[in-house]
């Protein structure tokens, strides 16, 4: 008898759907408070622009992806190319915000860890 695998009504697998939606919610935040920062004009560099970015290209093709039901490997193909773009982004986080002491740049830094 052939194992049946569980399946969301978007073809993958449960572990992988709620994997992505926690990819998805984290780059919403870090974009949201990435956001605010620039809005500041405080002339905070270059790294928090690629940081930006990223955020941004994550959440819209993230959410395209969700709603590809007939492309199963669109998500294991987006989470490849993000995932090399989120671990520049939480090296530039990290070299950046470690010994900040704010609670938003600090915050910024977790949410791009859980991102990556």
């Amino acid at each position: 008898m052939a194992a049946t695998r569980a399946r969301t009504g978007y073809g993958i697998h449960p572990f992988h759907f709620v994997s992505n939606i926690l990819i998805w919610i984290s780059a919403v935040i870090v974009m949201g408070i990435l956001s605010y920062l620039i809005s500041l004009d405080n002339h905070q560099g270059d790294h928090i622009i690629y940081e930006e970015v990223v955020a941004v290209l994550t959440v819209a093709f993230f959410l395209f992806a969700f709603f590809i039901t007939s492309l199963r490997g669109m998500f294991m193909l987006f989470n490849l190319i993000f995932s090399y773009l989120w671990i520049v982004a939480v090296a530039f986080t990290a070299s950046d915000f470690t010994h900040s002491g704010s609670a938003l740049l600090l915050t910024v830094e977790a949410f791009s860890f859980i991102a990556l």
